[in-house]
């Protein structure tokens, strides 16, 4: 039976639910979502739409489409709850990762379903739901979810266009505008990298095919044109404001030097993307393994053959770049959910004759089975690590995930893929709900920049006080703090809080304490004692001991 509306709707539903968990509750997550959130929130303040700034730095890495989408999001929940202190919460920036997500999952499903049947569309939307790359990056307010669908739909199109060439038909031309629309809005969003996927795509498919009928089936001839309108006007405005710097770094350095050198410490060989693949694609990497037999005797047909063109170029090119970082590949994951789908669903079983090839895959299976149970337990064993005890919430996910695992693990042990591939999802998707959920907001010890900003806001003497902070240098703690937060050298931040004595406070770790002491000494001024703060700064696992510090020249509040 060809699914309607309403699977597609259900799905939805299941996607957003499952998408759901902890997106109210958890902090500013990495140090990328908190730069976006108070670049866009600047956005907001100012109106100021084309130069994208952090603080006084200007934000050149890449054009202003995530932060327009955020801050629509934004203004849409200040509007709706007639609430403006909604700018300093985390939960509306993260509205277009939500919806960007959920369609994702969608265009999953329409495309493995275009491909092999519903039923394979359905499975592979499952897989990538509970990938927990995919899970982690649905719940941030940076760039990669909305990539993504924006990658799913040029592929979405593509796969059109690929289809109606093998019928010897023509493609609509709405398909073919809404193909190099699609294009230039990803450029808006991050820049020429969304050419990667897609021209990626489709010059392999043309050089495998020999054959450019595919370009030509895309009305390339004037298509390149409509995705240069759409970024052309904003490259002009940011060229004129930033005197072509925005240029200079979003393409010199930010783009270019990731190619040669590793960047912020992300430098790793090549191979990286498949010794982490079995923890980002969990559960589906074990699936994905024992389907390379039946892949490749179907590496030809013509289905599989799109898939493989959209996996293999893009993987290629970011193995190669010096710097690395996990998300790089994510717009790979749903293509090879839907290979992997298809092997539990429509594809025999490819017996393995080799004695190697079996030890392989077993010794493979161990491992997926050991990072299994450190997955369903990382939650519990995680809290009790950090925070020296454990809480019944936490614990109630890894009871109910752990048989789930046991029940997989046995099911392919009799062969049974299917049966065991969901059953690993079941473990999957209750274990990154308790985790997002349950576990990390009891993780106080590592959630330094919300306690620090909640202690400002009831401390501070003034509503302009401003926070120096020399030692925790975070974006979260700007961005929790409405932008207030103030990053200066110890010895420049005694003179700022000697210059501004009645309204400023000052952050500082044990161990740039005494240089602070000693030039506010100097300066004639002593310090008062506010707030102490003990915990891990989860982004370069430093253990810091901060002590919240006002002017003895403050008046008694």
């Amino acid at each position: 039976m060809p699914p309607k509306f309403r699977h597609y709707a259900l799905l939805a539903v299941l996607a957003f639910l499952a998408a759901l968990p902890g997106r109210m509750s958890l902090p500013p997550l990495d140090r990328d979502e908190p730069r976006y959130m108070q670049a866009t929130a600047q956005m907001l303040s100012s109106g100021n739409f084309l130069d994208i700034r952090f603080q006084d730095h200007p934000r050149y890495l890449q054009p202003a489409g995530i932060y327009w989408l955020e801050a629509g999001a934004v203004k849409a929940s200040e509007i709706i709850t007639q609430d403006e202190t909604l700018r300093h919460e985390s939960w509306p920036y993260r509205i277009p990762s939500l919806l960007a997500s959920v369609c994702s999952i969608l265009l999953t499903a329409w495309i493995g379903t275009r491909l092999f049947g519903f039923s394979t569309g359905l499975l592979a939307a499952g897989l990538l739901m509970v990938a927990p790359l995919f899970a982690a990056e649905s719940r941030m307010a940076t760039i990669d979810s909305t990539l993504l669908l924006d990658i799913l739909c040029l592929q979405a199109l593509l796969l059109c266009h690929f289809t109606d060439m093998q019928k010897g038909r023509t493609t609509p031309c709405r398909s073919s505008i809404l193909y190099w629309s699609a294009l230039g809005v990803g450029m808006m969003l991050k820049g020429p990298i969304v050419l990667i996927p897609a021209l990626g795509t489709l010059i392999s498919l043309s050089i495998c095919l020999r054959s450019t009928a595919l370009i030509r089936q895309l009305q390339a001839g004037w298509g390149w044109l409509l995705s240069v309108l759409i970024v052309l006007p904003w490259c002009l405005g940011i060229a004129l404001v930033s005197h072509g710097e925005f240029f200079r770094r979003a393409v010199g350095h930010n783009l270019l030097g990731k190619i040669a050198h590793p960047q912020e410490t992300h430098g790793f060989p090549p191979g990286y993307y498949l010794l982490l693949f079995l923890l980002a694609f969990w559960p589906g990497a074990l699936a994905a393994i024992r389907s390379l037999p039946a892949l490749w005797q179907r590496r030809a047909k013509p289905e599989t053959l799109f898939l493989l063109c959209w996996i293999i170029p893009h993987w290629l090119i970011f193995e190669c770049l010096a710097t690395k970082l996990p998300h790089y590949v994510l717009p790979t994951y749903p293509a090879i959910a839907i290979l992997v789908a298809a092997s539990l669903t429509v594809w025999p079983l490819v017996p393995l004759r080799s004695l190697w090839t079996k030890l392989g895959v077993s010794l493979y299976a161990l491992t997926w089975g050991l990072a299994g149970l450190l997955f369903c337990l990382a939650g519990p064993v995680l809290l009790y690590r950090m925070e020296g005890h454990l809480f019944a919430d936490a614990l109630i996910p890894a009871l109910g995930s752990l048989p789930l695992l046991l029940a997989g693990l046995r099911l392919i042990w009799k062969q049974n893929w299917s049966g065991g591939a969901l059953c690993a999802m079941g473990a999957a998707l209750l274990t990154e709900t308790g985790i997002f959920l349950c576990v990390i907001p009891h993780l106080t010890s590592i959630q330094l920049a919300p306690r620090i900003a909640e202690s400002f806001r009831e401390l501070r003497p003034c509503p302009d006080s401003a926070l120096i902070s020399p030692s925790y240098r975070e974006p979260s703690l700007v961005f929790l703090t409405g932008g207030r937060a103030r990053l200066l050298p110890p010895s420049q931040a005694a003179h700022e809080l000697h210059d501004h004595a009645r309204c400023d406070l000052a952050l500082l770790d044990r161990k740039d304490d005494p240089a602070f002491q000693q030039e506010l000494a100097r300066l004639g001024t002593e310090s008062i004692l506010y707030d102490q703060f003990d915990g891990l700064n989860y982004s370069n696992g430093h253990r810091l001991h901060l002590r919240l510090y006002a002017s003895s020249e403050k008046p008694t509040r």
